[in-house]
């Protein structure tokens, strides 16, 4: 009988690679990634359980709602702020501090007697939601190395894509079986096995491993390619959430899908969106400009599909989940550009390329909510996010053009005959 075990072998960085050829990377970036799953499922579980949050604090829907909103705000501040304030910290000490505030929160939210404490509780569990998703991308590219470096991030990313696919729906099951307090008390038993996987497995800093003081983060965000690779999260993010923050109205009043099916619909967004980050993670390595302009491409041709075709329930479906597959693939691109553009500042920049999702997020999903009150009606979010999101394809072609005289200025000069 033969043997078909697969050999592996240490790489140049460490990790291990298959006799195939293909580099495995790290355990240490699916504990990340388990990680970046529970954070993104405590930041939209409350829409699934809006109902019984409601109900039970004896508070309007709106102001439930509200609790989505609070994190959102606490992520925009905490991903900067906090990885500031902890940047004498090791990388290892700081996701652990993290995860400790974050199992906190929830257990102040579980037992939480009344709106303002969950609120509160809310807020500070989302400062270190931010910071962890932050220091999470570097310390997955870091043990990846730079080789695999944007397929480490994408797998890190693809746990936060399947929170809209498995977390949150789990959420809302264990809600209906012991109440929504339940479902923080499981998000925090979860959170808790994660902080002791970071604590056995998360490499310290390496021993000649300096921080870098705040003065020279702060002058190592100068550089412009960071900027336009921030400004490329938040147009990219924003455009896209803009129209899915109101695809279930358009797809039940002006498509005519059944509501049972809107779940279905959605569901296919969220796995088009697992797969997608993976896939671009893995091709960000070897073409990230192509990654960052041919996704953002794409995303606009397809908004523009919905709001075209927004009376065709088939070009709808089709639409909403090949959107999922291309609308947020290029996101682990950017973050792991952040991060090398960022300099010695590579957690500060992962930071702030959390923040300017969020921005983006906070800003486009206000516009998208007033253009509904135009005379475009249920087609106004898929217009506004079209423009959006085709604002991404002005940062991200300059980065490209960039990195084109770059290489050019390189390249060596022919040897004359």
């Amino acid at each position: 009988m033969q043997d078909h075990t697969i050999l592996t072998a240490p790489d140049r960085s460490g990790n291990e690679t298959e006799a195939t050829g293909f580099p495995r990377l790290p355990l240490v970036v699916y504990i990340l990634a388990l990680g970046t799953f529970l954070m993104l499922t405590t930041e939209f579980v409350v829409a699934g359980i809006l109902p019984e949050v409601a109900a039970d604090l004896q508070i309007s829907l709106t102001q439930a709602g509200s609790l989505i909103t609070v994190f959102a705000i606490g992520m925009v501040v905490g991903a900067p702020v906090v990885t500031m304030l902890t940047s004498r910290l090791s990388t290892r000490r700081t996701l652990i501090l993290a995860l400790v505030i974050f199992v906190a929160g929830h257990l102040f939210v579980a037992i939480g007697a009344n709106f303002t404490q969950i609120m509160a509780a809310r807020f500070i569990t989302a400062l270190a939601t931010g910071a962890f998703w932050a220091v999470a991308a570097v310390v997955a590219t870091r043990a990846a190395g730079p080789s695999m470096g944007s397929r480490a991030v994408g797998i890190v990313g693809a746990g936060g894509s399947l929170a809209t696919v498995l977390g949150v729906p789990l959420g809302a099951y264990v809600a209906q079986l012991v109440g929504w307090r339940g479902t923080f008390w499981a998000l925090a038993f979860a959170a808790a096995l994660v902080t002791v996987l970071v604590i056995r497995r998360v490499p310290a800093d390496a021993p000649d491993h300096t921080p870098p003081s705040i003065g020279s983060q702060l002058a190592g965000l100068r550089c412009v390619r960071l900027g336009l690779v921030l400004l490329a999260c938040a147009t990219t993010t924003g455009g896209v959430l803009a129209v899915y923050s109101f695809i279930a109205p358009l797809l039940t009043d002006r498509t005519g899908v059944p509501a049972s099916m809107v779940p279905l619909v959605l569901t296919g967004f969220g796995i088009g969106s697992f797969v997608g980050t993976i896939i671009g993670g893995r091709l960000g390595d070897t073409r990230p400009h192509a990654v960052t302009i041919l996704t953002p491409a794409v995303t606009t041709v397809l908004t523009l599909t919905i709001f075209l075709l927004s009376e065709s329930s088939w070009a709808m479906i089709a639409a909403v989940v090949l959107l999922g597959l291309f609308a947020l693939s290029a996101n682990s691109v950017l973050i792991h550009l952040a991060v090398r553009f960022a300099g010695t500042a590579a957690t500060l920049g992962s930071a702030l390329s959390v923040s300017a999702f969020n921005v983006g997020t906070a800003v486009a999903t206000p516009l998208a909510g007033a253009a509904l009150t135009s005379s475009l009606g249920l087609d106004g979010p898929a217009a506004v996010g079209t423009v959006i999101v085709a604002l991404t394809l002005i940062p991200t072609i300059v980065l490209a053009q960039i990195r084109r005289r770059e290489a050019a200025a390189t390249e060596p000069l022919p040897t004359p005959v």
